[in-house]
């Protein structure tokens, strides 16, 4: 991001459960992604060649472009249209069906020309941000490699499809000719240049958690068999024996992979995960702290482990709870479930005021803005007038009113 200049504009990745390989961009904030492009990508060079491209949309502004191209092919169809409407009511006053036909074509003519120059424009911000992508790499000393492989398994995929299509109707160049002409630009003195082996390692053990937790146990066996013993290989058999096995399996496998690597965060993060949702929240709260000590970025797990303490229904492990959510809040601001037990550790200090509130913010998190607004409601009329519990649940109310910024933000 920071050679694209974009290191100030808090670029996310959001990432979609769904099976397909694709990553796409609708602002200039985020970058969505397809768990089957995590999964499926061997090599971290392929996802970071799909990042790159995507990057080269935002920094080409080509989705406020869109829009701009868009407006002015929908002004051009209305101006069409009332003209087209013109020659017809003339045709039909004067009893000349040549002008009424000729209205007719009015209607339809600039339609297609309108679909026309906004595929062709689409066209052209697909080759733009292939450009843009491989620059970005050659300029952090990465290769073009994996962007090239992954584009031409989609050009492979799609050659049957486009045979005899009509080049002018696709929103993406023609898979032979966007292929030739990312031939030549991915010539770079890096394309031999491998993923460093720490990075391939991330990787795999990304991969493997995905498959673990998204897939059946016969499928993980399938892609992790047992003679593989490598620790992403043991790593997904121990997530798939937590989900479908019995708990004495999954904690055994959990803890040799905690003596292969004692510090590693996501095993004890795991381990911690399996005991909560084991009914053994008490077991569970140890290994979260140390998850929460080693992670980098720990907000997810402190809401596991606030879920833990919480789940203990202890009044001094409520307290434990309530800060280490507020910490995590600050970078997961939108989690319904931090909300929710944010919600329940008030309510094991009988403090309503904040019970309410919370409980408003998980529903306005999950979307359901009537339940928000009345448990807001309810939480101004707990709250002395003007206090800050008092002004963001007012946020919510009057978010529901007038649609302003999303008060979870505040």
């Amino acid at each position: 991001m920071k050679v694209a200049g974009l290191d100030n504009q808090n670029v996310k990745v959001v990432i979609i459960n769904n099976s397909s390989f694709n990553a796409f961009v609708m602002d200039a904030h985020r970058i969505f992604v397809n768990t089957g492009a995590l999964m499926q990508a061997t090599v971290p060079n392929q996802l970071i060649g799909v990042f790159a491209h995507e990057t080269g949309h935002i920094v080409g502004g080509h989705l406020s472009k869109m829009r701009q191209e868009l407006a002015n092919a929908q002004t051009a169809m209305i101006v069409a249209m009332l003209l087209g409407v013109g020659a017809m009511v003339a045709g039909a006053h004067s009893g000349n069906t040549d002008m009424g036909n000729i209205g007719g074509a009015v209607f339809t003519a600039p339609q297609a020309l309108a679909i026309n120059s906004i595929l062709s424009y689409q066209r052209a911000q697909e080759e733009s941000a292939d450009r843009a992508g491989v620059r970005f790499l050659t300029m952090t000393g990465q290769s073009a490699k994996g962007m090239y492989d992954t584009f031409k398994r989609f050009a492979d995929e799609s050659l049957f499809s486009a045979y005899g299509a009509n080049p002018y109707a696709q929103n993406h160049p023609m898979p032979q000719e966007r292929m030739a002409a990312l031939a030549e630009l991915v010539k770079t003195p890096y394309w031999d240049r491998k993923d460093p082996p720490e990075l391939q390692f991330r990787h795999d053990m990304m991969r493997a958690k995905l498959y673990g937790f998204t897939e059946r146990p016969d499928v993980v066996l399938r892609h992790y068999p047992f003679s593989d013993t490598s620790l992403p290989a043991r790593y997904a058999r121990a997530i798939s024996a937590y989900r479908f096995a019995d708990m004495h399996s999954a904690i055994e496998q959990i803890d040799s992979l905690i003596q292969a690597m004692p510090n590693n965060p996501y095993f004890y993060e795991l381990k911690g995960q399996a005991l909560l949702e084991g009914t053994h929240p008490a077991e569970a709260i140890a290994p979260l702290r140390r998850a929460v000590e080693l992670a980098p970025n720990p907000a997810l797990i402190q809401i596991l482990l606030a879920q833990a303490l919480v789940a203990t229904n202890e009044a001094k492990q409520a307290d434990d709870a309530i800060p280490l959510l507020r910490t995590a809040l600050l970078k997961e601001p939108e989690s319904g479930d931090a909300y929710t037990t944010l919600a329940m550790a008030y309510g094991r200090k009988k403090d309503l005021a904040d019970a309410d509130l919370a409980s408003a913010q998980a529903a306005f998190a999950r979307g359901d803005n009537k339940t928000a607004r009345e448990l807001a409601e309810r939480a101004k009329q707990r709250f002395p007038i003007g206090s800050p519990g008092w002004v963001r649940a007012d946020d919510i109310v009057a978010f529901n009113k007038n649609q302003r910024d999303n008060p979870l933000f505040k």
